[in-house]
């Protein structure tokens, strides 16, 4: 019954993550008729709200982490799902049940089918609904799609936080950074404090006037933070800021999650006032991220021998940093299992790639992939060695098969890749 009732909802809502902009609609309305259908299950819920182009996933688990370790009862919203469904709502860790699914629907079905909302605001809905039914402490909501309209922005949130500003969903965000950083500026509220992760010359101005204009306190979160660790070992951190940490063990090894704990600690701090500051809270929060929360697909090593890792950066901003990281890998080849979807920013990306890898292409099971044949036809005018495949299955069996125990196989460009690279784990 629930899988029959999943395909349904997958097929009868318009769904971003499979069609693209077709789906996205802009403005409350929807999400707030919705709302009151289920009982304005956002005005019982206290919140953390987190936006940003880049790391507000990341962000979104550590502060769930931490909020675990207050030993509250944590609600955890988040988009999209590698895997299954159900990943983008937990409580403390653990994943809705498919009976709390089926029981939403069968409550509120016709109503949603009268409304025709949109696939996002209907989890969006269900998020809230469980969270306030199961009586959470707090709830961490991360956007789904720019901030100003997107259906989360419903909430009145304790502590609003925006990671960083990159070019990214030009097509509906705006044209440049200043336009993107006024959409995700969006979650500013009236009096909550609100934490900007990274500095940037055009975004920080725009968030800088609504917080005035809201007499929102802001805070830099890369202002009063400096993270040091061997480049070598993109696990273990020296932090200095308001408080003083040393060995901190961030599981999470991608080299750009230094951004996104400072971050996560200037939110620490400002929450202060709410849950008096303890250290050892702090760094077991950081520390046990991955086991309170079962985040996966951040610089992921899924095996030792080739080195095999997956990471879902998919824009500039993420592949930027990401690749940046690999090419310092020592290797005797690198191997790239490789697919994109087609409304991303390719020529902007692909000059980001690394020159002297092997390219195993391949087309995510959605219907926003980018076809195999169009992605090796682009790699190959950056004269970059692409070999078309097929499916993610098909390319990583087939970069495992050319691989020596000292190659390095990376799997990514898109979060639908990494997706099913994880499911087929999964089934293994």
């Amino acid at each position: 019954m629930y899988q029959a009732l999943l395909e349904e909802i997958f097929h009868a809502y318009p769904m971003y993550h499979k069609v693209g902009s077709s789906a996205y609609k802009e403005g409350l309305e929807n999400i707030e008729a919705l709302l009151k259908i289920v009982g304005n299950p956002e005005k019982k819920l206290k919140a953390i709200h987190i936006a940003g182009t880049n790391g507000k996933g990341s962000v979104a688990h550590l502060m769930s982490s931490y909020c675990q370790e207050r030993h509250l009862k944590t609600g955890l919203f988040t988009s999209p799902h590698l895997v299954d469904f159900r990943e983008r709502i937990r409580i403390d860790g653990e994943m809705v049940s498919e009976e709390q699914i089926l029981e939403f629907f069968k409550l509120y079905k016709p109503q949603i089918d009268e409304l025709q909302p949109s696939f996002f605001e209907i989890t969006t809905a269900l998020a809230f609904w469980h969270f306030a039914t199961q009586k959470v402490d707090i709830a961490v909501i991360e956007v789904g799609l720019g901030g100003r309209l997107d259906a989360t922005n419903v909430i009145r949130p304790l502590l609003s936080i925006i990671t960083n500003i990159t070019l990214e969903h030009t097509h509906l965000l705006g044209d440049s950074i200043a336009k993107i950083a006024m959409e995700k500026g969006g979650i500013i509220k009236k009096e909550t404090p609100v934490i900007v992760g990274e500095f940037h010359p055009e975004s920080y101005p725009v968030f800088t006037d609504l917080a005035d204009k809201h007499n929102a306190p802001l805070f830099l979160a890369e202002e009063n933070y400096t993270i040091e660790g061997d480049l070598n070992d993109c696990t273990i951190y020296d932090v200095m800021g308001n408080v003083m940490y040393e060995h901190v063990n961030l599981p999470l090894s991608g080299e750009y999650q230094r951004k996104n704990l400072k971050t996560v600690l200037q939110a620490i701090d400002v929450l202060e006032e709410l849950l008096p500051y303890d250290k050892d809270v702090t760094v077991a929060a950081i520390e046990n991220v991955i086991q309170n929360t079962g985040f996966t697909g951040r610089w992921q090593i899924l095996r030792q021998e080739p080195l095999t890792i997956c990471d879902v950066g998919h824009n500039v901003g993420g592949l930027t940093l990401t690749m940046k990281q690999l090419s310092a890998l020592p290797c005797r080849k690198l191997r790239m299992v490789f697919g994109m979807v087609a409304d991303k920013d390719i020529d902007n990306i692909l000059p980001l790639l690394p020159k002297d890898a092997k390219y195993y292409v391949c087309q995510a099971n959605i219907e926003r992939a980018l076809s195999c044949e169009e992605l090796t036809t682009k790699l190959r005018c950056y004269n970059l060695d692409a070999t078309e495949v097929g499916t993610v299955e098909q390319a990583i069996r087939s970069a495992n098969g050319d691989a020596a125990p000292d190659d390095i196989l990376f799997i990514g460009g898109s979060c639908f890749v990494v997706g099913e690279a994880l499911g087929l784990r999964q089934q293994a």
